[in-house]
């Protein structure tokens, strides 16, 4: 049977396990460690820190860390650079992932850190700004227009939604409407556009030198 294109893959996808064998001496009384994976080993694709830990565990403590930036990216031709996206948010702790658009997108890219990220669904964009604005959010959005703030330089909102488009086309017209600030990233070759997962990486990289607090990272 043919592997479904938007089912998740195993974290690793088939390449050689990494991880940790069985636990080795007796079992730690700690609920936050899984049974299953003392007895199996963990293979999972987390740092060392959440080795064995009941998946449940580990987002109740990264949700305990998280950061007050969401990231948001339209899905309107159904872009396979969202399991990037998400892959990022995750390594960053974005606060959540929102999909605007189509509710389906191709979960590879995520190598199942989606199972640790918040997420959320909007219709339209729309129906992201209403979000935004009850949850007290400034919308930013990432394209390369006439007008626009080089993030290099750029001083990003501590509370936001960091708003990107799809590759190719970029945002949408409502979208670059509905933002209340656009930020682009400083090009010097002769392509026209970056990757969107990678453009999401600079950007969210960009949010976290101003504002992150680095002696709580790994």
């Amino acid at each position: 049977m043919s592997e479904d294109p938007e089912a998740g893959p195993t974290e690793w996808a088939g390449r050689e396990p990494v991880g940790v064998g069985p636990w080795e001496g007796p079992w730690p009384a700690d609920a936050r460690y899984d049974p299953e994976l003392l007895e199996n080993g963990d293979r999972r694709n987390v740092v060392d820190a959440y080795r064995y830990w009941r998946r449940e565990a580990i987002v109740s403590d990264v949700d305990s860390r998280r950061h007050p930036f969401h990231v948001a990216i339209e899905n309107f031709q159904h872009d396979h650079n969202i399991g990037t996206v998400v892959r990022t948010a995750n390594a960053f702790a974005a606060a959540e992932v929102h999909i605007v658009g189509r509710r389906r997108w191709n979960r590879r890219g995520a190598m199942v850190t989606d199972r640790y990220q918040h997420l959320r669904h909007h219709d339209d964009v729309s129906g992201l700004v209403s979000f935004a604005t009850s949850a007290g959010l400034t919308v930013v959005a990432v394209d390369n227009t006439p007008g626009s703030s080089p993030v290099e330089v750029a001083e990003l909102p501590r509370d936001c939604v960091l708003l990107f488009g799809q590759e190719g086309p970029g945002l949408s017209e409502e979208a670059q409407a509905a933002a209340s600030m656009v930020v682009s990233i400083a090009q010097f070759g002769t392509t026209r556009s970056i990757n969107a997962g990678v453009a999401a990486g600079i950007v969210m990289h960009s949010w976290v030198r101003q504002h992150a607090d680095l002696s709580k990272a790994w």
